[in-house]
């Protein structure tokens, strides 16, 4: 499709602001590698909190959701809606102690809980593993989406959009920092939810639809609209519901929803200013991205179904599209091809933002896994903070490089999310535990990554008759667990000096450190947040609300306005409590190491 000249301006006008923001930010990034990967620990709770929401709003995303709509129905959605739960869990038991911990990044973590060569091998392995081979994965397979769009709308091949949108969103990436990056998200994340916004409105309306009440009587959509799925359809109700809310939240290692918090989450919560800012930005991260965004995309997805009901239609509509690339997750963008213009530059542009708030904080987060955990701690312990910005910068580009080129392999949304769902298997309950359980050891960790990344490669690949997806999951994070705590009974345990230096400067409740704790001659956490039990209950109170809002205003949508006021007041009923806790929550930073 052809875009008017001032659809072009709308685009320009983002990429000029956010190379702009990077640019200004230069030299206030370059100070040191604390400023260029954490701004200096002196960053807002609600400024981290909209980075999160920002990151995880990719372009990607609404492809996603448009292939889970389209093939599953909205109760599909549960698949990463169950995720919600892992993060409370963050918000209430961990947020608090990851800024306490005043590490660098999440990965100089493995230093301070356990102790010798296994310690600096876990380290040194998940630098590389996860700063660039996992992370890689993650942005090539945003650049996927990135790249289907740009077909779709601008009739761009995939190396041209890899090369405009890599080259753009690195270059803002390596000269601002993590503060150009959060600031940037700022930005970003107000013009991705209008896009989003407006892209729903006119999906809704357009006239094959015909208007939001045809839309859900419609026979394509009426089948697809129930929150939860067939219960009677037993295989349905667990691949979809069950398994994920049993299952998969606790068990599964995702990025951006790791049990315990970690990656750019932790990355957020480290560079906050005082533990209650890292607690107050994980709670809106959770509120904002499963209640409030999902359904201007979910809208889209069903009235995709009205417009494209099924793959003939997209390849009828999109005949130079290659094969390889049709999937359901194109109808999103085919969507858009029916925007006027002026607002399809905007919407463009809102995509165009979401793909740079998630991949510009993939770059800086990758980067300082390679950097601190890596290059530093192994290479070149020597370095000055000068040439360690400068490998900071080197090294995103280098990530964007290798992504770039994966992404023109990739085939579908669906399939990456379920290759990596399947790759962390098994690993999420070592990271709830492991901050409070001393009995888990760096062999602990070891094993988990083993066992994990070889029973994926079984699970996924191995010819099983009759094994379902969901069985193939159940499998993975049996065997990987079983893996994990035989290494942890059978093998060296960790340093008891190391182990009663980490209870001190955590001060982790529960009953797993009592060993420790009476060895050190310690009491128990004496802040009531510090205890299990309220952090459980805060848990339960922030899943409830959250859950509450994002059915209500579903509901609302539906047109069950009885139903969406019920709603409304439970999550009233529940979010309150939680949210005045959270701003009494302590203020002040007690971080033996603030950076």
């Amino acid at each position: 499709m052809v875009l008017a000249w001032y659809d072009w301006v709308i685009i320009a006008a983002f990429l000029t602001a956010s190379l702009a923001i990077g640019f200004a930010l230069r030299r206030r990034a370059g100070r040191d590698s604390g400023s260029f990967f954490l701004s200096g620990r002196k960053v807002p709770w609600w400024l981290l909190g909209i980075s999160m929401v920002a990151t995880t709003f990719s372009t990607d995303t609404p492809n996603l959701v448009t292939e889970i709509v389209r093939t599953r129905g909205v109760a599909g959605n549960w698949v990463w809606w169950a995720f919600l739960i892992t993060g409370m869990f963050t918000c209430f038991l961990y947020a608090r102690l990851w800024r306490r911990s005043g590490v660098f990044t999440d990965l100089e973590f493995y230093e301070l809980r356990y102790s010798g060569k296994p310690a600096a091998a876990v380290r040194a392995f998940r630098a590389v593993y996860l700063g660039v081979f996992f992370n890689v994965v993650v942005i090539a397979l945003v650049t996927l989406a990135a790249i289907k769009i740009a077909a779709v709308t601008l009739g761009a091949s995939p190396l041209q959009t890899v090369l405009v949108a890599g080259a753009v969103t690195v270059a803002f990436s390596a000269l601002g920092g993590f503060l150009g990056v959060v600031i940037t998200d700022l930005i970003l994340f107000a013009v991705s939810m209008a896009g989003a916004v407006a892209a729903a409105w006119v999906a809704v309306n357009l006239p094959e639809v015909g208007g939001l009440a045809n839309l859900l009587e419609s026979p394509e959509v009426a089948s697809r609209l129930s929150f939860f799925p067939d219960l009677s359809n037993m295989e349905l109700a667990v691949t979809l519901l069950i398994i994920p809310l049993a299952v998969q939240w606790w068990s599964v290692w995702y990025p951006g929803s790791e049990p315990g918090g970690g990656g750019y989450v932790a990355q957020r919560m480290l560079a906050a200013r005082t533990e209650r800012d890292a607690t107050g930005a994980v709670l809106l991260f959770q509120a904002a991205h499963y209640a409030i965004r999902p359904w201007p995309w979910i809208l889209v997805a069903l009235a995709s179904l009205v417009v494209f009901p099924d793959l003939d239609a997209i390849r009828e509509a999109f005949p130079h599209i290659g094969a390889g690339v049709i999937g359901h997750d194109l109808a999103y963008p085919a969507m858009l091809t029916l925007l006027p213009h002026g607002l399809l530059g905007l919407v463009l542009a809102s995509l165009v933002s979401a793909y740079m708030s998630t991949v510009s904080t993939q770059l800086n987060w990758g980067a300082s896994y390679v950097v601190n955990d890596f290059y530093r701690r192994f290479v070149a312990p020597e370095a000055d903070e000068r040439r360690l910005v400068l490998a900071g910068r080197l090294t995103t580009v280098l990530l964007m490089v290798l992504a770039g080129w994966l992404a023109l392999y990739l085939e579908s949304a669906l399939q990456a999310f379920n290759v990596l769902l399947t790759i962390g298997a098994g690993t999420g309950l070592l990271f709830f535990l492991r901050w409070f359980w001393w009995r888990i050891s760096a062999f602990s960790e070891i094993a988990a990554m083993a066992v994990s990344f070889a029973a994926a490669l079984y699970f996924q690949f191995a010819e099983l008759p009759g094994w379902t997806s969901w069985q193939r999951l159940v499998g993975g994070v049996a065997v990987t667990t079983l893996g994990w705590l035989l290494a942890t009974y059978l093998c060296p345990r960790t340093d008891p000096a190391v182990l009663r230096r980490f209870y001190r400067r955590i001060r982790p409740g529960g009953p797993g450190w009592k060993p420790v704790r009476e060895g050190a001659g310690q009491e128990g956490p004496t802040d009531p947040d510090d205890r299990i039990p309220r952090s459980l209950v805060n848990v339960l109170l922030g899943c409830v609300a959250v859950y509450a809002l994002l059915f209500a205003i579903g509901s609302a949508l539906y047109g069950e306005i009885v139903r969406a006021g019920v709603l409304v007041a439970v999550s009233l009923a529940a979010g309150i409590p939680v949210s005045i806790r959270v701003s009494r929550g302590r203020p002040t930073l007690t971080a033996a190491r603030s950076g």
